[in-house]
């Protein structure tokens, strides 16, 4: 085995001292500034700090197997190896994207055949683990399960739906939040200081590091990447001026899945933010999406949707407004296309609010699946022929714009469900003012 899967020369050498060795002066800035100590660690203080579960781990000794869940650039590899270095575990780093599942099991076995040997637990850091099938994750089953290996996991993906069930039962999975502003421009101003490439040789303004720290998007090792580009764009050194700011950010990157989940959140802040008529909030989520290159047209069924689910009776007039805005885009595509969308966003935002229709509509579906299909009331039935006259069918029917009595008066549900109401209040009788 090579040192790029296990960290060593082989899995009889020391725990993988070279991975944990700090990076060659000639590294990237963010691998530079890796946090080789806790007390390092930029954000996460859900996790870290006296009493938080992860702290509780660096000071003991890691006893189960962790799954660490977050976007790229928030420290999932820089715990895990801060968790090997607390550790008396043999640590071998492994990856999802560079290496398969032969390779995997051959690590597992070798795993076990020390531990048999000597008692030594391997400690298998799997980066990018949800790349492995579900299928393919069952491999590390047995192995966790003895405690051959203890397992830490990283993903950018929701460990519910990517990993296995199985093996998400015998791990801890921890949540790692993007950083936000506030702890990127002190992780920047750290390293403006402490790294002896940029120390002393660019100057930053307070707004220019808010400005990086903004475009990193809570992303750590961006901003660090975007720290060191602009050194690399400030040839004279010093004072950083603005254009060649703007030159090393260039115009952010939208980070967005379109089939992932953080289509499905934003999709949802969306709709919640209609829903509660917050028209700043609807339009900035509908900004997100639209910059992050999500498809027009579902955007424009969901908009739909929100017009007859959460407007409904209460404006009518909200649906045209969402349909006339779905046939704009069509007839304008982008960038045109997507005012109409943002007309129609704002519109139901400010529109008052009803889910009558949709509550209704779920009530009598119920009352379908629980009550038996009973047959339509004769005098609510169709009688087009002498036959079904002579049987009764349409006979007691009342004619409700010559009746006034009729709404009141005639019933038109099956029997086993008179007098049942979907819609509270009821709709207004025909002779009372609208």
């Amino acid at each position: 085995m090579g040192a790029n899967l296990f960290g060593s020369d082989g899995p009889d050498e020391a725990p993988g001292a070279s991975d944990l060795a700090p990076a060659a002066a000639d590294a990237p800035l963010a691998e530079r500034m890796r946090p080789t100590e806790p007390g390092d660690v930029f954000g996460q203080a859900h996790l870290l700090g006296e009493g938080k579960l992860l702290q509780r781990i660096l000071d003991g000794d890691v006893t189960q197997s962790l799954i660490l869940w977050g976007p790229p650039g928030v420290g999932k590899t820089t715990l895990a190896r801060l968790v090997a270095r607390a550790s008396s575990a043999r640590f071998v780093p492994f990856s999802a994207v560079l290496s398969g599942v032969k390779e995997m099991r051959i690590v597992m076995a070798d795993a076990r055949t020390i531990r048999a040997r000597t008692g030594e637990r391997t400690l298998l850091f799997v980066d990018e683990i949800h790349r492995f099938n579900k299928a393919q994750q069952d491999a590390f089953l047995p192995f966790v399960e003895r405690g051959d290996v203890l397992l830490i996991g990283a993903t950018t993906e929701n460990p519910s739906f990517e990993l296995n069930a199985a093996l998400l039962s015998r791990c801890r999975t921890l949540i790692l939040e993007p950083l936000d502003v506030e702890d990127i421009e002190r992780l920047l101003r750290h390293a403006l200081v402490a790294e002896q490439g940029l120390a002393g040789r660019i100057e930053l303004t307070d707004d220019q590091v808010k400005r990086i720290a903004h475009s990193s998007d809570g992303d750590a090792r961006r901003s660090l990447t975007l720290l060191e580009t602009v050194a690399a764009v400030s040839l004279a050194g010093g004072k950083v001026d603005d254009d060649a700011l703007s030159e090393a950010l260039q115009r952010k990157q939208v980070r967005y899945d379109k089939s992932g989940e953080q289509h499905y959140d934003l999709i949802s802040a969306l709709h919640k933010s209609v829903r509660n008529s917050d028209e700043n909030a609807a339009l900035y989520w509908l900004a997100r999406m639209l910059e992050g290159g999500e498809d027009r047209r579902y955007l424009s069924r969901r908009i739909v949707r929100i017009a007859s689910e959460d407007i409904g009776l209460a404006d009518p007039f909200a649906l045209r407004i969402s349909l006339d805005a779905a046939e704009a885009f069509d007839r304008l595509g982008v960038p045109e296309g997507d005012l109409a969308l943002a007309q129609a966003v704002v519109y139901l935002a400010r529109a008052p609010k009803s889910n009558a229709i949709y509550k209704g509509l779920a009530l009598a579906r119920e009352d379908v699946q629980r009550t038996a299909n009973e047959s339509v009331p004769l005098h609510l039935r169709n009688a087009p022929t002498r036959l079904m006259k002579e049987a009764g069918f349409g006979k007691g029917y009342r004619y409700a714009h010559d009746d006034p009595g009729a709404q009141a008066e005639m019933e038109c549900l099956p029997p086993s469900l008179k007098g049942t109401r979907y819609l509270d209040p009821p709709a207004p009788a025909r002779n009372e003012k609208r």
